[in-house]
């Protein structure tokens, strides 16, 4: 069994973090193994951007990055605090110490923002959001990250990407890298996402 970490900022969107349970929860239950997701934070209720208020599985500080395969990290709004929590210390050193094991690290949007705080991305390619002037992706830059101009960036064990519109690819992405790209392609397809459109 794969075990993943859901790393959870006050502030997170959660569009973002629903793609990591929906896409994991389907590999879990149409893939080769299961795969357990844990959902994680710096407190014990976290707000989300738009609401509702999220109750994680665990406190960081409970949380051994030895017992997880790979780590997924939403973004957030800075207006709901998401930085506040998403540049701590806790947040940063649990991210260092996947990246240091090698372990697939997958962030949504601004999430590569705290990647690229915690120094993983010092001179490694990557991409965030990059509308409204930019400016996130500017601080990747400043962060010591090569941005590159891509909807989504694998460099080795780290997936970024640039916006909610691209969190099912991204979590598709790191179940990829988990089981096999056979079995991310079937979980695409049994989700519907393989492109086709009955729209009339």
């Amino acid at each position: 069994m794969k075990r993943v970490l859901l790393l959870l900022a006050d502030g997170v969107e959660l569009f973002e973090a629903a793609a990591f349970t929906d896409v994991l929860g389907w590999a879990d239950t149409f893939g080769p193994e299961r795969i357990e997701l844990v959902c994680a934070g710096l407190h014990p209720r976290l707000r989300c951007t738009f609401g509702p208020d999220l109750i994680p599985d665990a406190q960081l500080d409970q949380v051994r990055a030895e017992d997880f395969d790979a780590l997924s990290i939403p973004g957030g709004f800075e207006t709901a605090g998401f930085y506040e929590d998403a540049y701590a210390e806790p947040f940063l050193d649990i991210i260092r110490q996947f990246d240091r094991a090698g372990k697939p690290i997958a962030a949504i949007c601004v999430g590569a923002l705290p990647l690229a705080k915690s120094g993983v991305l010092a001179e490694r390619r990557a991409t965030t959001y990059k509308l409204l002037g930019g400016k996130r992706r500017q601080q990747l830059a400043e962060m010591g990250a090569k941005v590159v101009d891509a909807t989504l960036v694998c460099d080795g064990n780290v997936i970024t990407s640039t916006g909610p519109s691209t969190a099912a690819d991204v979590a598709l992405a790191l179940v990829e890298m988990l089981t096999s790209p056979e079995n991310a392609n079937e979980i695409r397809k049994l989700m519907g996402f393989d492109g086709n459109s009955n729209a009339t």
